[in-house]
């Protein structure tokens, strides 16, 4: 009986956070404007062996309606061992700038790359995103507008994957799309800081304010959420998530299997080390539900009862979670995929409980870099 009290707590609390999540997802309009913005912007992209994926993100930059006087991108060759400098150098995109790291490969990351290329920017708002993305034409003109309008020191933007019919395609883009309706909800209410490093923009002079990086570049990832929460608490109430469909980068799921675990756990690894402890919470609330599945599997080999509970559960959790999930899947012009959406929620519990234990306990790899 403590078992079922405990599971009907946890369920409870966890009904209420999505609850909480879908109130401000519904509440948060999609952003339109027509006002013209001129703000000066440096696009910082850190690559890293991406010679398959700079052309078609150097030919997505160029078509971009935001005028070419008004931005600057930059690209920051990451010790690459491919065609990565060699694309980059013969690029006809007439407003990018090469630099490569300096130093030794084995004291580099991302962030540092990143931070090498905002020393060289001549931007006001610093805006990032990944070699293997695509940004639609008015991307950095809807940022620049949004950022005209809202005077946000720090801005979170809607990220999608493209997909085919495989299944690890179709579960990373419904994972994904679950995890991105929280950004949103999350940063619009207030409630913890999140967001994705393929769509950011920040004021420069607040990266300096808050010293960029220092403090958690020793983490091996955090580049966007770990600087997300500095910039908040230096610049309380200038933090904001913008939802326009012209803003939203697109970019490739992972693979392979291994490369989507050693994704999520590169992902999950810096949980430990996030400031903001509602965020903190509201993941271990997450996990410890996902949790209560294997459990009550577990205690049904010697109580047939917990075997009726975790069906439950599992109805219980996708019915909580379907009418958040679908509204964000029909902004990003998904909702077909939400026919697999209970079909996939055993794997994406044990998935999820599997990732919690490996991204505090063992390595990953990620662009050849081993880390621990």
């Amino acid at each position: 009986m403590i078992l079922l009290f405990v599971a009907l707590l946890i369920f409870l609390s966890y009904t209420a956070l999505i609850g909480l999540y879908k109130r401000e997802w519904d509440r948060l309009d999609d952003f339109k404007t027509s006002i013209k913005a001129t703000v000066r912007i440096s696009v910082i992209v850190a690559a890293r062996d991406e010679e398959k994926n700079l052309s078609a993100l150097f030919q997505a930059l160029d078509v971009q309606s935001y005028s070419k006087e008004r931005f600057e991108v930059i690209l920051v060759n990451d010790h690459s061992s491919d065609k990565t400098l060699e694309i980059a150098h013969t690029s006809n995109l007439q407003n990018l700038i090469v630099l490569n790291m300096p130093g030794d490969e084995s004291t580099s990351s991302k962030k540092k790359a990143i931070a090498h290329g905002i020393e060289s920017a001549t931007g006001d708002l610093i805006i990032t995103t990944d070699a293997d993305c695509i940004p639609p034409p008015r991307w950095i003109e809807t940022l620049a507008q949004f950022h005209t309008i809202i005077e946000a020191s720090f801005i979170a933007a809607p990220v999608s994957y493209t997909s085919d019919n495989s299944l690890l395609q179709i579960f990373q883009t419904l994972d994904f799309l679950t995890l991105q309706g929280i950004t949103a909800a999350s940063v619009s209410g207030g409630f913890h800081t999140m967001c994705n490093g393929a769509n950011l923009a920040y004021e420069r002079n607040a990266f300096r304010a808050v010293n960029g990086f220092e403090g958690i570049d020793q983490v091996a990832s955090g580049d966007d959420m770990l600087l997300m929460y500095k910039i908040q608490k230096g610049f309380p109430e200038k933090v904001f998530y913008l939802k326009s469909k012209e803003a939203v980068v697109l970019t490739t799921p992972m693979p392979t299997w291994k490369k989507f675990l050693d994704q999520r756990i590169r992902w999950a690894s810096k949980t430990g080390h996030y400031g903001d402890k509602k965020i903190f919470w509201s993941l271990i609330l997450v996990y410890l539900c996902n949790l209560l599945f294997p459990v009550l599997l577990i205690a049904g080999i010697f109580d047939p009862l917990y075997l009726s509970m975790a069906f439950i559960f599992l109805v219980g959790k996708t019915v909580v979670e379907l009418p958040f999930v679908y509204d964000v899947a029909r902004f990003y012009g998904k909702q077909k995929l939400m026919r697999y959406f209970f079909f996939f929620q055993p794997l994406h519990i044990l998935y999820t409980v599997l990732i919690g234990v490996l991204s505090q306990t063992g390595k990953y790899e990620w662009k050849g870099r081993r880390t621990k």
